[in-house]
């Protein structure tokens, strides 16, 4: 359940409608994630989609949860409708953090690879660099803080773009992908843990 509330910390919603019925839903481009989340809570809801008014975007796809306990938990542990700019790290269990961590990563986290010139070396390196994305900055803040304490030993923090990004280079992206992928099962997204695999198995 940890790793589901990291995914929705980074890409759910709360709302409250007119009727007074509650509901938590989680939204994504990837429909297999949603499939592996609602077998977690084991429900047989349905998995809508639907297409951004920006014929640009990605399709998107739903999982809604008409829950008031859930929603209410939800509250409890600070989640909040409108969270992205003042959303902070909720309380996790130590034992629990790496899934945590893991759920965000997959919301609002990204790795990637490119071919990197420096100025005193005479070939170019292929390097990997994994980021963590929020509009709120205690939110990054405390999350950062917290895998200073767990895992890494770098990393950089700063805004762009109206939001605040937490960069990893090689090392550091290393020791991320043991600590998320460490015992996950199968409960991450396949296209992002491939792209660690095929850095790492290259070097």
């Amino acid at each position: 359940m940890a790793y589901v509330l990291g995914f929705f910390t980074a890409d759910g919603n709360m709302l409250k409608n007119k009727r007074g019925a509650y509901f938590s839903e989680i939204q994504s481009t990837d429909k297999e994630i949603l499939y592996k989340i609602r077998k977690v809570l084991r429900s047989n809801l349905k998995i809508s989609e639907y297409q951004p008014k920006n014929p640009k975007h990605k399709k998107r796809y739903r999982l809604q949860i008409g829950s008031k306990e859930i929603f209410r938990d939800l509250l409890k542990l600070g989640i909040t409708p409108k969270k992205s700019k003042t959303i902070e790290l909720p309380k996790i269990p130590n034992k629990y953090f790496s899934h945590f961590v893991r759920g965000y990563f997959d919301g609002d986290g990204c790795v990637s690879t490119c071919v990197y010139q420096k100025r005193d070396r005479k070939n170019p390196s292929n390097i990997i660099i994994s980021h963590f994305v929020s509009g709120s900055k205690k939110f990054l803040s405390e999350f950062y803080k917290k895998l200073k304490q767990k895992v890494v030993r770098g990393g950089t923090f700063y805004f762009h773009d109206g939001g605040y990004r937490l960069s990893f280079s090689i090392a550091d992206s290393r020791v991320l992908y043991e600590f998320m992928y460490n015992n996950s099962k199968e409960l991450f997204l396949s296209r992002k843990k491939k792209i660690f695999e095929k850095y790492f198995e290259m070097r």
